[in-house]
């Protein structure tokens, strides 16, 4: 019996599996209901269905909302508590999340005053506060509260005379010290302890920083994911990608109660990661690369391609299914790749 499993599973010679995994996924994916399923709480709205697996297969450079879910390790992991203070160790606050910082164009100055309500909720000092604005300028004016910077322009290396401070130099500081972070990971926002079906708790926030993240004791190194695909390229490389874009597609799939063979989606992830880096499955990376002249024309963008092979006289072999199917001929995979020679009689 198990020899003839594993014979009824094997793929037949020169069988058009791109063409079948094309077909597997892309026909559920019309089904995809257009709702949007949110996490609770962290990044609302995260793309699901057709917009996340378009998101995918498109190759983007980030996710429209990425999410990092951070596990503990196993001592911090069962408590709620403990939980919840790495969370907030890990997520980035701003200045302006607690002071308000305003610019005073007459004075040529930067106020910011510290809230000491926000400060506590946040576990912001006035002294972390104060350390945080000290790099911007070593001139403060510091009473009770408030915090008053007056900008010195930097000598330039051409004329010894400094330059002059102007009202626009002003204004983009305050905006530099209202985007500094005094306090947790930067790119790590809004951090909430979800509690998962195994029982144990983990971190899960909007944003990614991967290597942020590690750097912080309690985080188990090994179990640390954000569905932000090339960030996992640029950090773990182009295998630990290629399992992430296994597991997102999968991810979609299964949300919407769409089963498709594991193998269609692991044909998908080969063919984006095959050449070493993740490749766009459009007129950007793979399809623009076909062999083919028409292949490529057949797609997008066909006068360009026309005229580029025009003006250097490429040739067409016709090895793909669409060259063949424009000049008419049979398709040469499965049935079509076998030509039959036979003997004639005398």
């Amino acid at each position: 019996m198990g020899k003839e499993k594993t014979t009824n599973v094997l793929i037949p010679p020169y069988e058009a599996v791109g063409v079948i995994c094309a077909q597997s996924i892309g026909e559920p994916g019309t089904q995809m209901t257009m709702r949007t399923f949110h996490y609770a709480g962290v990044a609302e709205h995260v793309p699901t269905g057709l917009p996340r697996l378009i998101e995918i297969v498109d190759a983007k450079k980030e996710p429209k909302k990425s999410i990092i879910d951070i596990y503990l390790k196993k001592q911090y992991s069962k408590s709620p508590t403990e939980s919840a203070k790495i969370a907030e160790d890990l997520a980035s606050v701003f200045v302006s999340d607690v002071a308000s910082v305003s610019d005073d164009l007459e004075e040529l100055t930067v106020k910011i005053e510290y809230s000491e309500r926000d400060g506590k909720a946040l576990g912001v000092t006035f002294n972390m506060l104060k350390k945080v604005i000290e790099e911007f300028s070593d001139s403060l004016r510091i009473s009770g509260n408030r915090i008053t910077i007056q900008p010195k322009a930097a000598k330039t290396k051409k004329d010894t005379e400094e330059k002059k401070i102007t009202a626009k130099y002003v204004r983009r500081m305050a905006n530099r010290v209202r985007e500094a972070i005094v306090k947790g990971v930067k790119g790590i926002h809004r951090a909430v302890v979800v509690r998962s079906e195994s029982g144990e708790y983990f971190i899960r926030a909007s944003g990614f920083n991967l290597l942020g993240a590690l750097e912080h004791d309690a985080v188990d190194p090994s179990r640390v994911y954000t569905n932000n695909i090339k960030e996992i390229e640029r950090i773990y490389g182009v295998e630990a990608a290629r399992n992430a874009i296994i597991k997102e597609i999968n991810d979609v799939m299964e949300l919407q109660k769409l089963y498709v063979d594991m193998r269609h989606i692991t044909l998908i992830a080969d063919a984006m990661v095959y050449s070493g880096e993740i490749k766009s499955i459009g007129r950007h990376g793979l399809s623009g690369e076909k062999v083919g002249v028409l292949g490529r024309a057949a797609f997008e963008e066909t006068v360009k391609h026309l005229i580029n092979a025009g003006s250097t006289a490429a040739e067409e072999l016709l090895v793909g299914v669409t060259e063949n199917i424009i000049v008419g001929q049979t398709v040469p995979v499965g049935t079509g790749r076998i030509k039959l020679v036979m003997k004639r009689t005398k």
